[in-house]
């Protein structure tokens, strides 16, 4: 089991696989999501404008973009109910994500999903479940299936620390295990599942030890460091991708703002909030990217108000999107 931590990214741009350009648009995506999920949460379902809640991203956007720049064109990923992230990294539309949420009917499932069920085959996401662990074994049923069609196809599933406690993880990974599978399992650590702290629920520092049962390998990166978190995935995938089975990857992560958005968050002291924000994983890149030479302070600054702007327009625009008419609201829900 290897991991990797420190105040900052380390890596040296010369030592990565990636060009220039495709860190700069990975910066993007973090701005994107963090902008995305203030305006679903902080504005839209603060308004009432959206229905049941909006479980935030805010603070982990480091761990699905660096994870998925390692994927290629025929991967898939499962999700959970912390969805738009995984979405907005894999490169979904935010209008048809922002509209889904909204129950829209121009929203990836026409609306009939909202924020916690997103779906998309064109971006290879399989789906985002709300019941906290239903994604393992839905990954390793389409791991499976490209084992025995042969393709070459890797599948992650995305899972928090609360569900490496669940049956379903232990069944899941033991049978990409036994079978070679061609999956990732990538933990989003985040310390905390709703109100309960990892710490109380599991008695080893590292859920990623528990590989070591299922003899595949465990590894632990710094979820707060893009780079590190692009290093480790791509090696897992070229790993699982050759026909040499699973790894299972935790990614220690925060989220910065509550379970949900309006949370009390009464079972954590802000003093611990800000200690993780010092190392906000957005500020971290901007930082490595300036350092590099890749963007220079005042772009940096034009890009965050341009994604800023992009967000106004996909709010203004869904917001606007009709709802499913009256006629039509019981289609593809009931056969």
């Amino acid at each position: 089991m290897s991991s990797r931590d420190g105040s900052g990214i380390k890596a040296r741009l010369s030592e990565l696989s990636l060009d220039p350009d495709q860190w700069v648009q990975a910066y993007r995506t973090m701005l994107l999501i963090r902008h995305f999920e203030y305006a679903a949460g902080r504005r839209l379902f603060s308004q009432g404008l959206v229905k049941g809640t909006i479980h935030p991203y805010v603070g982990e956007e480091a761990v699905a973009t660096g994870a998925f720049l390692a994927l290629r064109e025929g991967d898939m990923v499962t999700s959970t109910h912390r969805c738009h992230g995984h979405c907005l990294a894999l490169g979904a539309d935010p209008l048809k994500v922002m509209a889904e949420i909204l129950g829209r009917e121009v929203g990836y499932c026409r609306g009939r999903g909202g924020s916690m069920h997103i779906a998309s085959a064109e971006c290879g996401m399989l789906g985002a479940m709300g019941i906290v662990g239903s994604g393992l074994p839905i990954a390793v049923g389409a791991a499976l299936a490209n084992q025995y069609r042969g393709e070459e196809s890797v599948v992650v599933a995305c899972f928090g620390d609360g569900a490496s406690n669940q049956g379903m993880f232990h069944e899941a990974v033991n049978l990409a295990a036994i079978w070679s599978l061609p999956v990732i399992f990538l933990c989003e650590n985040n310390q905390y599942a709703v109100s309960t702290s990892i710490s109380y629920s599991a008695r080893i520092p590292d859920i990623a030890r528990r590989a070591e049962a299922y003899g595949i390998p465990g590894i632990v990166v710094d979820g707060m460091d893009i780079v590190a978190v692009y290093q480790e995935t791509l090696e897992s995938v070229e790993r699982a991708r050759s026909g040499e089975g699973p790894t299972l990857i935790e990614a220690k992560t925060y989220r910065f703002e509550g379970h949900y958005f309006g949370e009390p968050q009464v079972y954590r002291s802000p003093s611990e909030v800000e200690q993780w924000k010092k190392r906000d994983p957005i500020r971290l890149l901007r930082e490595w990217l300036e350092k590099e030479g890749l963007l220079t302070e005042a772009e940096a600054d034009q890009l965050d108000e341009a994604v800023k702007q992009e967000i106004e327009e996909v709010t203004k625009t869904a917001l606007g999107a009709p709802f499913p008419s009256d006629e039509q609201f019981d289609r593809y829900v009931y056969a």
